[in-house]
């Protein structure tokens, strides 16, 4: 596990490390570049200190050779060019000067060199540039010592700085980890950094669907077994008819009674599931495709044929655009369009008639691709358009059976398609729905 401590620890070392290795070396090209200036001074001086120096002569002695701690090697000519005396005989310099100041490159590596003529001699003096590269390193690394010597000072100075800077996230992993689950409750922002607010926010933001989600799920299954107590009881009531039936007529009439109850609860669980299935979230994992609205219309149509003839309901089309599509799940708007129809048939009293069509809708800022329900039924007030689409409400003084989720479904398949419900007065008499979605791109466009 990567550790946020440990990480800020060693890259904030390791920024400290280069920015003092880079101080260093530019602390020691500023020292070689005073040193040089000092040296080359002192060359010049030690030069003009021999001009009255005599190197030859009856009363003098030639100049005894230097210790092996003197770094300068000195060459001495007269004005004949003869080499009066010379301080390290193993010196690789030229045996020749160039007046002034020169870097020359021997076998035994760069020296710094200065010749001046004094009177009737030639002075030169000699100094290796890497003794100058050595004094101007220990100036560098002198500098720099103090500050190695902090390192582990530093290190501990940035633990502790980090640890306390991220104090507030660790109270608020240990506030997190200790919650229990139905403990939704926004997490608290104050105290947090602003680098950590954007997370907290989040945070809250999911527990709030969470929330939601838990609350919706709840009322959904306390629905549910509302729901489906009063459809069992009835079955148990119906059984209990049959068990007691005195005569074959009786018992066929009770039996006849159960199916029609196991039928209804049956309907009722199958569209439970169906709501559960199109919950949010539900289709995660299911691709979506380019469906065209007119073949699902099609489709439901001739699913419910039967059901409208039998109640002698004409069932059909009004117009259906096969150039319109959207891009959806397929079997989630096969289930859109049959609980449209067949909400329609079932409170479209006998003889009535449903009308279905897909059509294009320009108006408004966008278009949409609409699937339309017309039906010459009751219809809904406008004060229960909305309720309706909750799950389990029906509207009071419903002489049909039904469970209430039908437009439930709907909506919520609807919703996840992004599309927009719309509830209304039919021209036929009764309810107009229209789905309107938004187009497939520019396969869907006329």
């Amino acid at each position: 596990m990567s550790s946020l401590r440990r990480t800020l620890l060693f890259s904030l070392l390791g920024a400290l490390v280069l920015v003092f290795a880079g101080g260093g070396l530019a602390t020691y090209h500023m020292a070689r570049g005073e040193i040089d200036a000092v040296m080359d001074y002192n060359l010049r001086q030690f030069a003009l200190s021999l001009r009255d120096w005599q190197f030859a002569g009856p009363d003098r002695e030639p100049l005894r050779p230097p210790e092996e701690s003197f770094d300068f090697v000195v060459q001495i000519w007269d004005d004949s060019g003869v080499r009066l005396y010379l301080s390290h005989p193993h010196s690789a310099l030229p045996s020749l000067a160039q007046f002034g100041y020169n870097t020359v490159k021997t076998s035994e590596g760069e020296w710094r060199v200065f010749s001046i003529p004094l009177r009737d001699h030639v002075i030169q003096i000699a100094q290796p540039l890497a003794v100058r590269s050595r004094i101007a390193a220990g100036a560098a690394l002198r500098t720099l010592i103090p500050l190695l010597a902090l390192m582990p000072l530093l290190g501990a100075l940035i633990w502790y700085l980090v640890g306390r800077g991220l104090r507030p996230l660790e109270r608020l992993a240990h506030e997190v980890g200790t919650r229990h689950a139905e403990a939704l409750d926004a997490l608290p922002t104050t105290g947090i950094p602003d680098e950590a607010l954007p997370l907290v926010q989040a945070v809250n933001r999911l527990l709030e669907r969470l929330d939601h989600a838990l609350s919706a799920q709840r009322a959904f299954v306390a629905d549910a077994a509302h729901e489906l107590r009063t459809p069992l009881a009835a079955l148990q009531i119906q059984l209990q008819l049959c068990e007691r039936a005195s005569d074959e007529a009786t018992r066929r009439v009770a039996l006849g009674e159960l199916r029609t109850g196991l039928t209804r609860a049956t309907h009722m669980v199958q569209q439970l599931l169906t709501l559960a299935r199109q919950a949010p979230g539900a289709d995660a994992a299911t691709p979506r495709t380019r469906v065209v609205l007119a073949e699902v219309a099609r489709r439901s149509l001739a699913d419910h044929a039967a059901l409208a003839r039998a109640r002698h309901i004409d069932l059909g089309a009004d117009g259906l655009d096969d150039r319109l599509a959207i891009l959806g799940d397929a079997a989630a708007l096969r289930t859109l369009a049959g609980n449209l129809i067949d909400n329609a048939i079932r409170y479209t009293p006998d003889g009535g008639r449903v009308d279905v069509n897909v059509t294009r809708d320009d108006g408004g800022s966008d278009a949409a691709h609409c699937l339309r329900v017309d039906d010459s039924g009751p219809g809904i007030p406008p004060e229960e358009r909305e309720r309706v689409l909750d799950r389990f409400y029906r509207p009071a003084g419903q002489a049909q059976p039904g469970s209430g989720l039908g437009l439930a479904i709907v909506h919520s398949i609807a919703e996840r398609h992004g599309a927009r419900l719309v509830l209304g007065a039919s021209p036929l008499g009764g309810l107009r729905i229209t789905v309107g979605f938004p187009p497939a791109g520019a396969a869907s466009s006329p």
